[in-house]
């Protein structure tokens, strides 16, 4: 380690000379604020997260899945009373909104159903009309938009109830679908 040494009379003379005239600066009366910098966001768990659910919306379905919802002609929130269902198999609403699949492949059929519940419940519309085809073009002519759309619908919470529609209205391969109502004020 060096040592230090003492300035002697003529450095601090010469010092002195050289900032002679200067004039101190301000102290700023200011407080100089930094705000804080962001916590770091969990970017994996979001990206994990956001491709379970793509998983789930698109993804194939397990068997378990597709037994839970399958051939099950109707489906009633749970806590709702049952005559709720009853009456929309009966017909007690009219249909207010209708879309049509036919046509779509899974993706645009859950982009298109999707939409459609968005806008219905938006617009106030609560009992709607879902054709999605009874799967005579499907491979194996089974109804595989069939089996989604009732998962898909099963798992919204606006939804409160489904059924397939009588014959004259496309039997089985249409639903008569009731929405939550929306008490805005």
């Amino acid at each position: 380690m060096t040592q230090r040494r003492q300035p002697t009379p003529e450095d601090l003379a010469a010092f002195r000379a050289a900032v002679d005239g200067a004039v101190p600066l301000r102290v700023p009366e200011r407080v100089a604020f930094e705000p804080p910098k962001p916590s770091p966001r969990p970017r994996q768990r979001e990206l994990d997260e956001a491709a379970a659910v793509t998983e789930s919306l698109y993804g194939p379905f397990e068997i378990d899945d597709l037994l839970a919802i399958g051939d099950a002609d109707s489906y009633l929130r749970t806590g709702l009373p049952r005559n709720v269902l009853r009456d929309l198999r009966r017909g007690r609403w009219s249909i207010q909104n209708h879309t049509d699949l036919h046509g779509l492949n899974r993706h645009e059929a859950h982009e298109e159903v999707s939409r459609f519940l968005a806008e219905s419940h938006s617009s106030g519309k609560r009992c709607l009309r879902i054709v999605h085809g009874r799967g005579h073009g499907s491979p194996g002519r089974e109804g595989i938009l069939r089996q989604l759309v009732k998962s898909w619908l099963a798992r919204r919470k606006d939804v409160l109830a489904f059924c397939h529609a009588p014959p004259c209205d496309g039997g089985e391969g249409a639903l008569w679908v009731l929405l939550k109502a929306d008490f805005r004020g």
